[in-house]
């Protein structure tokens, strides 16, 4: 498949980008090994979307978000989960869509590695075994899964280095709209796009 150049990320507005990236693949080559996974399920947060992280002004934290479109956008929730975002729009517009959910494609064994290692380490003695279906299904998991850290891929382009989507290998799946998860403010935006009957998605 063909990685997704810069004039993908530039043709498309925020939410159609959020269903554009439905179905194409993000891939991570790491010294550890490759990973991959179907995108099955995106967030799109906007100008004047009270949930966008850009929606006061630009900070420190969200300093990535503000760049061209096709950059990396990571950041720390909760104190302990990270999330990925592309991010969209024209750069200072503080746009990006967020990856929330993959279909594991490549490297399943050192997702799984990576997932049971941070499990350990958050309650001792819990079952580390992950299923498959559980590896990427959610925001915080998949960055996980993926080795996606905010030092190495924050403000880095997809179109250069080690993190990039690739082109869909298919389209025929169908698309739905519905309202985001986990916010309070901008609850009721139909922002949040995953494929139809996948079962890799987070919360349908």
């Amino acid at each position: 498949m063909q990685r997704l150049d810069a004039a993908f990320y530039q043709k498309y507005d925020t939410i159609t980008l959020a269903q554009r990236l439905l179905g194409c693949e993000l891939v991570h080559d790491s010294s550890e090994g490759q990973t991959a996974g179907i995108i099955v399920e995106t967030e799109a947060y906007i100008t004047g979307d009270p949930a966008c992280h850009a929606y006061r002004r630009k900070t420190a934290r969200n300093a990535a978000m503000f760049g061209a479109a096709g950059s990396v956008y990571v950041y720390l929730i909760y104190g302990m989960y990270h999330c990925i975002n592309v991010v969209s729009a024209e750069e200072g517009m503080g746009e990006a869509v967020l990856i929330r959910a993959l279909e594991p494609t490549r490297g399943v064994d050192l997702m799984q590695m990576r997932r049971a290692i941070k499990k350990t380490k958050t309650v001792e003695g819990m079952n580390t075994h992950i299923s498959l279906k559980q590896l990427c299904n959610g925001p915080g998991k998949l960055v996980q899964a993926m080795g996606i850290s905010l030092v190495a891929h924050n403000a880095t382009h997809l179109t250069e280095g080690s993190l990039y989507i690739n082109e869909p290998s298919s389209s025929h799946f169908e698309v739905v709209t519905t309202t985001r998860i986990g916010i309070t403010q901008g609850a009721d935006l139909p922002y949040r796009f995953y494929i139809k009957n996948n079962q890799f998605v987070s919360k349908k």
